[in-house]
C-alpha cells in the first residue's frame, strides 16, 4: 500500500512540474498580411502577377471580339437566308457555326491557361519570398523565447485564434529582420 502511495505522489508531482513546464512556454503572434504588404519583394511580385494577369486578359478578349464579329456576321448572314440561296447561305452559316465553336473552345483553352500560368507565375515568384519571411519568423521566435507563434492576418484564412491575452507581438520584430523600415496603418486587432 505505501509503494501505491508513493507511485502516486511522483506521478502527481512529474504532472505538476509538466504543467509548470507547459505553462511556462512563451506565446506570440504575428500579423503575415502586414508583413507582406510592407515587403519589396512582394510588392514587386504582386505587380509582375497583375501584368502578367492583364497580357493574359488583353489576349483573351481580342479572342472574344473576334468572336463577336464573327458572330455578327453570321447573323446578318442568316437574314440574307431566302429560298434561292437557302444552299449556298446554308453551307456558309454552316462553316461560321463550327468557326465559332472552334473560337469558343479556343476561348475557353486560354482562360484555363492563362489561370495555370498566372498560379505558376504565382508559385514561382511568392515561394522564396515566404521562405524568406518564415526564416525571419523563426529566428525572431528563437530571439524571444517563443514555444509557439499564432498568425492574426485576417485574410490569410488562419485567423482561427479568437482570443489571446499577452503574447509577444512579433510583426515589428519580424519586418525589421527583413529590412522592411516603411510602416503601414496598423489592422485592427480581432475581438478578445
Amino acid at each position: 500500500m505505501r509503494k501505491l502511495i508513493n507511485v502516486f505522489f511522483v506521478a502527481a508531482g512529474l504532472m505538476f512540474t509538466a504543467n509548470m513546464a507547459s505553462a511556462q512556454q512563451k506565446l506570440g503572434h504575428i500579423n503575415s498580411e502586414e508583413v507582406f504588404a510592407n515587403l519589396p519583394e512582394a510588392k514587386a511580385a504582386q505587380g509582375t502577377l497583375e501584368t502578367l494577369g492583364k497580357q493574359k486578359q488583353a489576349d483573351i478578349d481580342a479572342m472574344i471580339k473576334e468572336y463577336q464579329t464573327k458572330l455578327a456576321a453570321a447573323q446578318a448572314k442568316e437574314k440574307t437566308l431566302s429560298e434561292a440561296n437557302k444552299e449556298s447561305v446554308g453551307k456558309e452559316l454552316q462553316v461560321a457555326g463550327q468557326e465559332l465553336q472552334d473560337l469558343e473552345k479556343r476561348i475557353t483553352d486560354a482562360r484555363t491557361k492563362a489561370s495555370q500560368d498566372i498560379g505558376t507565375k504565382q508559385g514561382e515568384l511568392f515561394q522564396p519570398i515566404q521562405a524568406k519571411v518564415a526564416t525571419a519568423i523563426s529566428a525572431v521566435a528563437k530571439e524571444k523565447g517563443l514555444a509557439y507563434v499564432f498568425d492574426i492576418a485576417n485574410g490569410q484564412g488562419g485567423n482561427n485564434l479568437v482570443f489571446w491575452e499577452g503574447g509577444d507581438d512579433i510583426t515589428a520584430s519580424v519586418k525589421t529582420k527583413l529590412g522592411i523600415t516603411a510602416t503601414a496603418a496598423k489592422p485592427a486587432a480581432p475581438k478578445k
